[in-house]
């Protein structure tokens, strides 16, 4: 899959890279918060000790941070994006993944207010996976 960045979020790249020291392969700039995706094996660097980096970050860019780890795998990576949320189950229908939270705040919360949760979710997963989209059961 090919995206194109904006000079904000390569800007916004090289401050996370400068500042971690963790290899970034995306980043999505949202209103209220940035993701960044990082190389497999990286979180942990690009986390800090104790979070310290993410506490760094949200401070200098006055937005959530928040840093998933890239799987080359579409399940785990999805489970990646989703997560701390849990999930009771994860599949794959034809280019829909389906997923079955664990019970209704975890549903209420994967959905988010006007599904703006899910269709975030859906967005990152789009950029390297070739699927249609992610339901909530």
């Amino acid at each position: 899959m090919k995206f194109v960045l904006d000079t904000n979020a390569m800007q916004t790249i090289s401050l996370f890279e400068k500042l971690t020291r963790a290899d970034v392969k995306d980043c999505v700039l949202l209103p209220d918060q940035v993701i960044f995706v990082v190389q497999e094996g990286e979180i942990g660097k690009a986390i800090g000790k104790g979070g310290q980096n993410v506490r760094d970050l949200e401070r200098r860019l006055k937005k959530k941070i928040r840093i998933v780890e890239f799987k080359s795998d579409l399940l785990e990576f999805v489970k990646k994006v989703v997560a701390p949320l849990e999930l009771a189950d994860i599949s794959l229908d034809g280019d829909a993944v389906i997923l079955s939270a664990k019970d209704l705040k975890t549903r209420g919360l994967l959905i988010g207010r006007g599904a703006s949760n899910l269709r975030a979710f859906e967005s990152i997963v789009k950029r390297y996976f070739p699927i249609k989209e992610l339901k909530v059961i």
